[in-house]
């Protein structure tokens, strides 16, 4: 699947190096803004201790893991979206993407340059926030000057319901509330919405940068974010990014567990942030497994059956017949395929089955 995250923030608040620690396409990272000036994509493998475990149980020739893409977007600076800095291109970029990754500089350091001469994440976080909404707002009030025009001609069956989604989220954006906080109901209105491609609408992610010494509970700065986003729907991630590039420098994996270990983590910030990416994107994971590939297969969440077939070819949508389900827990427990046959805990599923986060599937089909 295509999904995407883009990595947002002011210019020098560690967007890069993230990048550089999540990604092998090595974004230029230096102390001036706008170093980042195409976006660099990097489509990154997810860690997923259950891949192991069954490449360790099958053996197989090939594996492949589940991937998420991540996009490294140009600092945004204020006026943004009347086009100051590089206003215009930072929006276009981030309206391609399905999810906010927004970096926020939570740590002191009078070497690195910030754009408004003091740290203060919160105020950071809301110049960003309120250039979104204000873009949100435009595209909101052309698109309702011209369905209010559908609406008093009579020709458009659905400017009734256009016209209440979109009140709704002027009224919100007019309060500096993102278009995430309006409760859409409907399957109309939900799609309607989606195509107005918001871009206070997608979910985000706060990361906070934090130095070495707050890897581990964060600081004064973290907790001033934290309490900044409690009535907003997102979700907030502390990371070390100078200490994730040192990490991702060391040769082999017992090194960087050792690393980590003396700065008191039991696991880096970079995975923690990649399956927080993961999940921000409402995306799960199914297996298929044997002796030739063991494969994660990225579907979104709710799905049914026929649609995750589909997703390994499209003539297994087509003529989908049943999935045979074994559950991730008992596959480890009984050992392999056939014994979780002999024990009966195989499942045969049609097509109103929604496929569950670590099934190990195989698809039945007739074309």
């Amino acid at each position: 699947m295509s999904l995407k995250c883009g990595i947002v923030g002011l210019p020098n608040v560690g967007k890069s190096t993230l990048f550089n620690c999540l990604s092998n396409a090595k974004a230029q990272s230096a102390n001036f803004p706008f170093c980042t000036i195409e976006p660099n994509v990097g489509v990154i493998s997810v860690p997923d201790d259950r891949l192991t475990k069954l490449v360790e149980m099958c053996n197989p020739k090939s594996t492949v893991p589940a991937t998420v893409e991540i996009v490294d977007i140009a600092g945004l600076v204020k006026g943004a979206s009347k086009g100051e800095g590089l206003g215009n291109k930072f929006l276009a970029n981030i309206r391609e993407t399905d999810a906010i990754l927004h970096v926020l500089r939570c740590f002191d350091d009078d070497n690195i340059t910030h754009v408004d001469a003091t740290v203060d994440p919160v105020r950071d976080m809301e110049v960003i926030n309120y250039e979104l909404q204000l873009k949100d707002l435009e595209t909101v009030e052309a698109r309702l000057a011209k369905t209010e025009k559908a609406a008093k001609a009579g020709g458009d069956k659905n400017a009734k319901m256009q016209l209440e989604v979109l009140k709704a989220y002027k009224d919100a954006l007019e309060k500096g509330e993102p278009a995430r906080s309006v409760k859409i109901e409907g399957k109309e209105e939900e799609k309607f919405a989606r195509e107005l491609f918001l871009l206070t609408n997608k979910p985000v992610l706060y990361v906070c940068n934090v130095d070495d010494a707050s890897a581990v509970e964060g600081n004064k700065y973290v907790e001033a974010v934290r309490k900044a986003i409690e009535k907003e729907d997102a979700d907030l991630l502390i990371v070390a990014a100078k200490t994730e590039s040192e990490i991702a420098e060391l040769d082999t994996y017992e090194e960087r567990q050792e690393f980590l270990e003396e700065i008191g983590l039991k696991e880096s910030g970079v995975n923690r942030l990649i399956r927080a990416a993961y999940s921000l994107l409402d995306l799960q994971t199914y297996f298929t497994a044997g002796p030739d590939e063991v494969r994660a297969w990225t579907f979104l969440r709710g799905t049914k059956a026929p649609q995750a077939a589909g997703i390994i070819h499209t003539d297994f949508e087509k003529g989908f017949i049943r999935a045979e389900v074994i559950k991730y827990d008992d596959y480890v427990s009984l050992g392999s395929e056939s014994a979780v046959k002999d024990a009966g805990k195989m499942g045969v599923e049609g097509k109103e089955y929604v496929v569950q986060d670590g099934d190990i599937m195989h698809f039945r089909f007739n074309v």
